[in-house]
């Protein structure tokens, strides 16, 4: 199997490159941690010029019709800042959402980026996403009534709209809630919003097929967490390369620190557990992409594996920093702190290990 891109791939992650040198600089990034929306308008309508927020929506409803390898070029790329703002919450999750939900009018929407989206799939728990889900929805008229708490809904308090996963009769079911106006709570990752979304008595109108929706929310969190797993990859590199770096400047007893065999090693295996990360996202989205027969052990086999291996390499990039490491004035604990939150988001590691032995073995 050819793991490398596509030469029109290449060029895209020189453009994403480009642009966020220009446009996300280290002042953007931290400056958007105090910042109550995590980002400018100026900035997301840079992000909507050149298209972006459609990547995943189809020519014919005003997107760019790219597929999920093409995403996990934009993931990796942002990933490296950790990028703050909605372009993961709506262009990404939302946006796999609306598109495996066929909700036509919403993915417009987000193509254009005259609206932004996210997703609220996740309650307290840490096995099943699905499972966890205890919001009910009831038939109201023309509507719904949401009942129930998503503790957890990235860029909620800035959303246009969120589409809610909750519990009918006949199942679980999809709802667009307008105007989310979820309120913003503390998380460990500070260069990333996140809320929590009270439903009681909210209405919100169903979307998508009819029936038991379960198995197309399965895949849309697949597909979500393979995203996530490419951003997580996109730290992970950016950690090794600050590891190689200063190693290279800090000098201790007369010689710089790369000299010295504890810190060679250190590296090496970082490098071994980010590409095995690495390759194994390309091959989650891949498969995805293609619908192979092994998409879902792939994308639990890259959950599972990403998450322990980038927390690896972003905690030993802060041993090799030593004391500064630890401090505000350099951006190794960011890069812990997203890929330690990407972990928990859209199913934690420990229940994707659980669940790719029951795809291989069966379940006990």
């Amino acid at each position: 199997m050819d793991f490398t891109f596509s030469p029109e791939q290449d060029a895209l992650r020189d453009t994403v490159r480009s642009f966020l040198a220009k446009q996300s600089p280290a002042s953007y990034v931290r400056g958007m941690i105090d910042d109550e929306r995590g980002f400018t308008e100026e900035w997301w309508s840079a992000i909507t010029d050149l298209g972006w927020p459609g990547v995943l929506v189809p020519e014919e409803r005003g997107g760019i019709g790219l597929g999920l390898v093409d995403v996990v070029v934009l993931q990796e790329e942002m990933g490296k800042l950790p990028l703050p703002g909605p372009f993961f919450s709506s262009a990404v999750a939302a946006t796999l959402a609306a598109v495996h939900l066929g909700a036509m009018e919403l993915q417009q929407d987000l193509a254009s980026g005259r609206r932004r989206g996210t997703v609220a799939l996740e309650e307290s728990g840490n096995g099943d996403p699905l499972a966890s889900v205890t919001a009910t929805a009831t038939a109201s008229g023309a509507e719904w009534e949401l009942h129930g708490t998503k503790p957890v809904v990235l860029d909620g308090h800035t959303a246009d709209f969120a589409i809610v996963a909750a519990r009918t009769p006949d199942g679980l079911a999809a709802f667009a809630l307008d105007e989310p106006r979820a309120q913003p709570v503390p998380a460990l990752d500070v260069t990333r919003k996140v809320s929590r979304l009270d439903l009681d008595g909210r209405r919100a109108r169903r979307i998508g097929p009819p029936g038991d929706q379960t198995a197309v929310w399965a895949r849309i969190g697949d597909d979500i967490a393979v995203a996530v797993c490419a951003e997580t990859v996109g730290a992970a590199d950016r950690a090794l390369q600050m590891a190689i770096e200063y190693s290279k400047q800090r000098v201790q007893f007369d010689r710089p620190i790369a000299t010295f065999q504890v810190i060679k090693h250190k590296i090496v295996d970082m490098l071994h557990q980010l590409e095995l990360a690495r390759v194994g996202t390309h091959w989650a989205a891949w498969a995805s992409q293609v619908d192979d027969p092994l998409r879902e052990p792939a994308a639990a086999a890259c959950k599972a594996f990403v998450a322990e291996a980038a927390t690896m390499v972003t905690a030993e990039n802060i041993q090799v920093h030593g004391g500064v490491g630890f401090t505000w004035d350099v951006d190794c604990h960011l890069l812990f702190r997203r890929v330690k939150q990407n972990d928990v988001l859209f199913g934690s590691q420990a229940w994707n290990r659980r669940r790719l032995a029951d795809l291989i073995l069966g379940p006990v």
